[in-house]
């Protein structure tokens, strides 16, 4: 099992038809202008793709305005930051269920690329499955009561579509079931000392919500940083 870059078209169409099972899109096609800009990783064995997500490296925060999360968010407010950043998207892994060494293997490439890149915070958009924001309402009470970013970092309104969870989630019940409701990638950010949106955008093309989320990498938990660079080692 590796963890590795794709390389070439036939590659990046092998790829592109994974993500596709994961992201249906009620056009069709999900493929959009930042796959021409990004780096395209897979975990494969014996041939078999197991876990893919693509990257792109901006040099400073202003950057962000090009990559994905711009689209749907107001990311002025980080366009002061004057490290590079990360942009991490469409996570996914096999429909069948995946062995805990992928998902090691894949947050191993990852940070490779972030140190590599000498990024300072990593960024993407966590979805949850279903458009539905009463479905997730659980999982954004706890967001809104332990997550939020700092007031002068969180990205403004941009989609034609937002939730306001902060203002509508309600009070947190059950902790433990919140957290389980969560997409597990937005936990593994959680987990790594990350934070999200205010606010949540409704996208109908993949029948999906998500939230902007941030990692600072040098607020990491050292145990986990030191883990996870023992992999990308």
């Amino acid at each position: 099992m590796v963890a590795r870059l794709a390389h070439g078209r036939a590659e990046l169409d092998r790829l592109l038809a994974f993500r596709r099972r994961a992201f249906p899109h009620r056009h069709g096609r999900e493929e959009d202008d930042q796959d021409a800009l990004s780096a395209h990783v897979m975990v494969e064995r014996d041939g078999a793709v197991l876990a893919y997500f693509r990257v792109m490296i901006f040099g400073w925060g202003a950057g962000l305005s090009q990559g994905y999360a711009a689209r749907f968010y107001d990311v002025g407010p980080l366009a002061g930051y004057s490290k590079p950043v990360a942009e991490m998207g469409r996570f996914c892994v096999a429909p069948e269920g995946v062995h805990p060494d992928v998902l090691r293997l894949a947050w191993g490439a990852m940070t490779r690329i972030v140190d590599d890149g000498q990024a300072g915070l990593l960024v993407g958009c966590s979805s949850f499955r279903g458009a539905d924001w009463t479905r997730h309402r659980a999982g954004l009470a706890l967001l809104a009561a332990e997550f939020l970013g700092p007031v002068e970092h969180r990205p403004g309104r941009k989609a034609a579509e937002v939730v306001d969870f902060v203002r509508l989630a309600g009070p947190v019940g059950d902790r433990r079931a919140s957290l389980a409701g969560l997409p597990p990638l937005l936990r593994t950010y959680l987990g790594m000392g990350g934070w999200v949106s205010d606010h949540a955008v409704v996208d109908r093309d993949l029948d999906t919500l998500h939230v902007f989320t941030c990692v600072e990498v040098d607020r990491v938990p050292a145990a986990r940083a030191a883990s996870l660079r023992a992999v990308a080692g």
